[in-house]
């Protein structure tokens, strides 16, 4: 399964929150992954719609994590933050145009996988991946640069 740009970046933007004590700008993260900050916005709004982030705009403003990166999980943010999770045609009753559609066991044994693959995500939250013995070198990374 190839995740969005859209999730890959949400995922980057709560990375680089846990690793902030407090609050950051959003031109940090642009500067830190070298993404676009226009990319980031939209981004960080949805985030920030979703109460993963509490955002303030204006002077003085900026973002932080809205809960802990211990509770953030990723299967819960996957599932939210793709767009399309319709993996192929038959899985679509608006477009599908398969013959097999019904008598095909493929739809059963994807809608499977992709069960498998979000349960999986789902044992991992934020720390998971940002903490532990890999956080002095992410941190090195990306609060450096800047």
């Amino acid at each position: 399964m190839k995740l969005s740009l859209f999730s890959d970046y949400s995922l980057r933007v709560l990375i680089y929150a846990s690793l902030r004590d407090g609050q950051f700008q959003l031109k940090d993260v642009s500067k830190a992954f070298g993404i676009s900050r226009n990319h980031l916005a939209q981004v960080v709004h949805r985030l920030g719609q979703l109460g993963y982030l509490e955002t303030r705009r204006g002077r003085g403003g900026g973002c932080r994590l809205a809960q802990p990166a211990s509770e953030v999980r990723l299967g819960r943010l996957f599932r939210q933050t793709e767009d399309q999770p319709v993996v192929m045609e038959c899985f679509d009753p608006k477009t599908n145009s398969c013959r097999l559609a019904g008598h095909c066991r493929a739809q059963g044994a994807l809608t499977q996988a992709m069960a498998a693959f979000y349960a999986t995500l789902d044992q991992y939250t934020i720390a998971d991946i940002a903490t532990g013995p890999q956080n002095e070198a992410i941190s090195r990374i990306l609060l450096s640069i800047g």
